[in-house]
């Protein structure tokens, strides 16, 4: 009955929200919720399409869903509040709000569907030794981001108060933060890939 009470509450949610978004024009803002509402509850839908009731919902996918929906959300945030602090010292960037909010909507979608693969399928597939290393590459990733992130800004901060080309922080932007977060992205991927097509142990 609580699954029910939810499904129904998030549907009726989300068709007020698409409604007003219809309403202001905002309609790739509308196909990224849309597609991620779909993607997100496609087990409750199929179930009752074909079954006109609700699977059952265990342990495993209770939590799965959970973390899941966790780092859509933490991500969505943290992007959001990058993106306005990026926006706010860039006083000339004049963004498109309904691309930019489409944008979001669609990568924290992207990182809810990999989060929930991972915990639901590739996590217990992985021995300790594979969950170190995706974890290993995940950092390596993350710390390069933020590594060009940082480069970029004190790059544009220097060659402003030295009125010239700043080389040091320029070629870990553009050349060694790319490379590693490459590194970081592939190397991940390709265990999550192997934990996906693994049998569990």
């Amino acid at each position: 009955m609580k699954t029910k009470r939810a499904f129904l509450a998030v549907s009726i949610t989300a068709l007020i929200v698409v409604i007003l978004l219809i309403s202001l024009e905002a309609y790739y803002v509308v196909v990224a919720l849309v597609a991620g509402l779909l993607v997100i509850g496609h087990r409750e839908l199929w179930s009752l399409l074909k079954y006109r009731k609700l699977p059952p919902v265990d342990e495993r996918v209770r939590q799965s869903s959970g973390r899941a929906v966790r780092n859509g959300f933490v991500f969505f945030a943290v992007a959001t509040a990058f993106l306005m602090l990026a926006f706010t010292v860039n006083k000339t960037a004049n963004p498109d709000i309904v691309n930019v909010l489409g944008g979001l909507f669609f990568s924290a979608g992207v990182v809810y569907i990999l989060s929930y693969f991972y915990y639901d399928r590739a996590e217990p597939n992985l021995g300790e030794r594979g969950l170190k290393m995706i974890k290993t590459f995940l950092l390596l990733a993350g710390i390069s981001l933020g590594a060009f992130i940082i480069s970029a800004f004190l790059h544009n901060i220097i060659s402003g108060l030295l009125g010239g080309e700043e080389p040091v922080f320029f070629v870990i932007a553009v050349i060694i933060s790319p490379l590693a977060l490459t590194v970081g992205l592939i190397g991940a991927l390709v265990i999550f890939v192997k934990g996906l097509i693994s049998k569990p142990a």
